[in-house]
């Protein structure tokens, strides 16, 4: 029970890695706040923590909307008393686009909702993670942050953000016990994989972008889960400011 008597708030928690990280961490002893923009898809993630044995909560967000922000972490402190591990997971990808058909709006969207929210979730736990003694932040980034792949401008722009702001936070908080880690996956076989793939098709696309991988497979959202897991626990006491890869080599 590696996650024993800590509260963790997990983004995005109503599939993909988000789900799985969730229902991981619950069973390694966590009560987790299942965070989502849908309410059907989170409250799925919380029966299944619910059926297993675990201590769940849902509440619904857009995670790049300061109110929404707030009160999640608001919910979840009023429930538990505190918040130990926050895991901003939620995020939106891009099909495979040139740079010149890439509209205005969108461009906005992805980084209101892959960074802003990064920020926003920092902004309103780091208080109650300094009252408390301490704390870890996590967030979801990605290997196209570190090595970009074409047609991919705005996400990467995205997820290498979210690398800088939690590299320049945990030298912020590191005297407050609170650590802070980006994990950057490779492509992860989730429901949210094609969407990367733009008008290309779908079979070459998914051998395009496997062939770069030299450990010959995707990720699964529970090789990210598991990463997650061990980053929330006190195993990890040491480790912050990285860029944790899980890239089966892909960023060498």
């Amino acid at each position: 029970m590696r996650l024993d008597g800590k509260v963790a708030l997990i983004t995005g928690a109503g599939s993909g890695i988000g789900r799985a990280t969730a229902e991981l961490f619950a069973r390694e002893g966590a009560k987790v706040a299942v965070v989502d923009l849908s309410e059907a898809a989170g409250a799925q993630t919380v029966e299944a923590i619910h059926e297993a044995g675990g201590d769940s909560i849902f509440v619904q967000a857009d995670v790049s909307r300061s109110e929404d922000v707030q009160r999640m972490i608001a919910r979840t402190v009023e429930e538990w008393g505190k918040i130990d591990v926050l895991y901003n997971n939620a995020g939106i990808p891009m099909g495979a686009t040139p740079i010149e058909e890439v509209e205005d709006e969108f461009f906005d969207r992805t980084m209101a909702v892959n960074v802003r929210s990064v920020h926003l979730g920092a902004k309103y736990v780091v208080p109650h993670m300094k009252r408390q003694g301490g704390g870890v932040i996590l967030s979801t980034a990605s290997t196209a942050g570190i090595r970009p792949r074409p047609g991919l401008s705005a996400y990467a722009a995205s997820k290498a953000a979210v690398i800088g702001f939690s590299k320049a936070l945990a030298i912020e908080l590191a005297p407050f016990k609170i650590r802070v880690v980006s994990i950057n996956p490779v492509a992860t076989d989730t429901p949210m994989l094609p969407d990367f793939f733009g008008n290309a098709d779908p079979v070459e696309a998914r051998a395009r972008f496997l062939s770069s991988i030299p450990m010959g497979r995707f990720n699964t959202p529970t090789d990210i889960a598991n990463a997650a897991l061990y980053l929330a626990s006190d195993d990890a006491y040491m480790v912050t400011g990285t860029a944790f890869e899980i890239d089966g080599g892909r960023d060498i």
